[in-house]
This record gives structure tokens, sequence and C-alpha cells, in this order.
């Protein structure tokens, strides 16, 4: 085999097995906290969020966050979601966030694409998360989390 063709085929397998990683992982709902740990309620690790940070007010029950980009296609489905569950549940809120105009809280909240969501509970601590467009099933089931 030639040292060109090794490595194109090094290349096929390593783009597809980056391809089905990011396939099984897109979207997928999960917990914060750093290393599975339980939290200590004095020092909390888990991020809280304001309204006022956020721009918008919390949900009384809960909050589903949504970074999004002017340029981000599965923002829009992202969004419709949300906001489908927002309208299902009562005292959850959907707010969405310019991730362009937010800098300080997408690097606080290390949002590295969008769109990016977080489930925030009553009092606007970040419960869950999410990096892609989750499923609204999912959603349902990490508000579960949100609510008492």
């Amino acid at each position: 085999m030639t040292p060109g063709l090794l490595l194109l085929v090094v290349v096929l397998v390593a783009a597809t097995a980056f391809g089905l990683w990011r396939r099984v992982t897109d979207g997928r709902i999960r917990g914060v906290n750093p290393a599975g740990k339980e939290a200590i309620p004095e020092h909390d690790p888990t991020p809280r969020l304001t309204a006022g940070e956020l721009g918008d007010q919390l949900g009384e029950r809960a909050t589903l966050v949504q970074f999004s980009t002017s340029f981000c296609q599965p923002c829009r489905a992202t969004r419709r979601i949300l906001g489908e569950v927002a309208d299902l549940v009562p005292g959850v809120r959907h707010v969405e966030v310019d991730a362009e105009a937010n800098l300080d809280l997408v690097r606080r909240l290390d949002v590295m694409r969008t769109p990016t969501v977080f489930v925030l509970d009553g009092t606007g601590r970040v419960v869950r998360r999410a990096v892609g467009q989750p499923r609204k099933a999912d959603v349902v089931a990490a508000l579960g989390e949100a609510i008492p």
C-alpha cells in the first residue's frame, strides 16, 4: 500500500469515527456537576443565572435557556421545540440569548457552539445542558429534574 493511500484510509476512518461520535452525542441532555460528584450546598459548583444576566424573566418553576446565533440553522428548530415545551408545561419559560452579544456569559458557561440549551430550576440554578438540537422528549424529561 502506498503512503498516500494509507493516509487517505486513516483520514477516512478518523472522519467516520468523528461523525458517528457527533451523531450519538449531539443534542443529548446531560448533567452539569463536575465529575458526577454531589454538590456541597454551601459550595455549589453549578452556575446560577439571573434575569438580569439573561435579559428576560426566569420561569416560575423552570427556565429553558437557549444560546443561539443568527447563522445557526439548528437554532430555529430548537427554538420551536423549546417554545412548545414551555407552552406545554405550566410555569416554564423559554429564553433565547444571542451568543454573539453576550460573550462574557458564553465564556462563563463554556458555550462552545450553538445551539446550547440550559435547563434551570426555579431559582436559576443550571440543572442540565445540551449541545446541539435536543429532542422534545429529552427536554420534557430534563424538566423533571428541574421541577420538584
